[in-house]
C-alpha cells in the first residue's frame, strides 16, 4: 500500500474486471478537493465517517454505509470524526451499470444512484468480498460478487438519470466553454479572454460555468487534466512527462493534484497498474454451494441482513482503502 503513518491506500485494477477502477484506503487527514469521476463511485465504509460534499449539502457516511456517486458529478471528500475513516471501493464504468440494470433492474433510461448515502451492511460486505477477491485472483468470485453488489445496490436505491439538456442560453455558453478547454488542456486560455471568444463577460461565464457543472472553469480544468493524466499513466507515459503533457508546470504540480482527487500519489498510482498487468493472477473458483448462497442472500428483498464484513487488514502488498 502507499501511504505513511496512519494513511494508506491503494488503488488497482484486475485484469479480470475490466473498466473496474478498486481502491482501499484509512485516510486521517486526506481532504479530496471538488472532483468528479467518469465512473460510479461505490464506497463501503468500514470504520469511522466520511463526510463529503455533494450536490448542495454534506452527507455522512459511517460504517456499514456506503457513499454513492454518479459519473461526472462533483463532490468532495473528508473525514468526520477525529480517527479518519477506512473504507473500500470499486468504480464500475457505465457501462456495465447500464448492462447490468438492463438484465436485472425495471430501470428504464441511464441508470444511477439517487441517494447519496445508503446504510446497507451487507452491501458492504460485498464490496469488501469482491476486493478480497480481486486480490486473490479469483476472477469468477470478483466477477459475480461484484454484479450482485450493483443489482442489489440500483433495486435499493436506483432510478433512472435525469438527462442534462442544453436549454439555456448559459448552459449553451458553459458548454461552449468546456469544449475550448478540453481543445486547450495544457494551454487554456485566461477567464477574460474565453468570455469575450464566446461574446459574454467573466462573471456571467463564471455563473453559468459553475450552474452547469458545479465547478468553475479553473478547478474543471484541473479535474480534466488529472483524468487525462491517468490515461497516459495507463498507457505507460511516467508522470514527469504525463505532468507535462497536460499542462502541470512539473510532476511535483501533478502530485499535488493528482493525489487530492485520485488518492494516491501518480508514481503509486502507475505502479500498481503495472503490477497487475504483469502479473495474471490465478484464477481460483468458489464452490457452487457458496456461489449459490451469495447469490440467494443478496437477491433477497429484505434489507436486515448484516453479516460481519471480511477483514479489512492488509498483510501484504500482494493481499488484500
Amino acid at each position: 500500500m502507499a501511504g505513511s503513518g496512519e494513511e494508506r491506500a491503494r488503488h488497482w485494477r484486475y485484469p479480470e474486471l475490466p473498466g473496474v477502477d478498486l481502491l482501499r484506503a484509512r485516510y486521517v487527514r486526506k481532504t479530496f478537493v471538488r472532483h468528479t469521476h467518469e465512473h460510479f463511485v461505490i464506497a463501503a465504509i468500514a470504520d469511522g465517517v466520511e463526510v463529503f460534499h455533494h450536490r448542495g449539502a454534506d452527507q455522512y457516511a459511517g460504517a456499514g454505509a456506503l457513499a454513492l456517486v454518479n459519473p461526472d458529478t462533483p463532490h468532495t471528500g473528508r473525514a468526520g470524526v477525529p480517527e479518519g475513516w477506512r473504507y473500500g471501493a470499486v468504480y464500475p464504468s457505465p457501462e456495465l451499470v447500464g448492462e447490468i440494470a438492463a438484465e436485472t433492474t425495471m430501470i428504464r433510461g441511464t441508470p444511477g444512484f439517487v441517494a447519496p448515502v445508503l446504510d446497507d451492511p451487507y452491501a458492504v460486505a460485498l464490496v469488501h468480498q469482491v476486493l478480497r477477491a480481486a486480490d486473490e485472483g479469483n476472477a469468477l468470485a470478483a466477477d459475480t460478487l461484484l454484479r450482485v453488489a450493483v443489482t442489489r445496490l440500483l433495486r435499493l436505491n436506483g432510478g433512472p438519470l435525469p438527462q442534462r439538456e442544453v436549454r439555456t442560453a448559459g448552459a449553451r455558453i458553459a458548454a461552449r466553454a468546456r469544449a475550448v478547454l478540453e481543445e486547450r488542456l495544457s494551454g487554456p486560455p485566461t477567464l477574460e479572454k474565453l468570455a469575450a471568444d464566446l461574446g459574454t463577460s467573466p462573471f456571467a461565464l463564471l455563473r453559468a460555468f459553475r450552474q452547469a457543472y458545479g465547478m468553475p472553469p479553473h478547478a474543471w480544468l484541473t479535474d480534466a487534466r488529472v483524468r487525462r493524466a491517468r490515461r497516459l499513466l495507463d498507457a505507460g507515459t511516467v508522470p514527469a512527462e504525463a505532468a507535462l503533457a497536460v499542462g502541470f508546470t512539473d510532476q511535483s504540480h501533478l502530485n499535488r493534484h493528482f493525489s487530492r482527487i485520485v488518492g494516491v500519489p501518480p508514481g503509486a498510482y502507475q505502479r500498481e497498474r503495472k503490477n497487475v498487468q504483469d502479473a495474471r493472477s490465478r484464477l481460483l473458483l468458489p464452490s457452487q454451494l457458496w456461489q449459490n448462497r451469495q447469490l440467494s442472500q443478496t437477491y433477497a428483498q429484505t434489507t436486515d441482513e448484516s453479516p460481519t464484513p471480511p477483514s479489512y487488514g492488509t498483510p501484504s502488498e500482494s493481499g488484500s482503502p
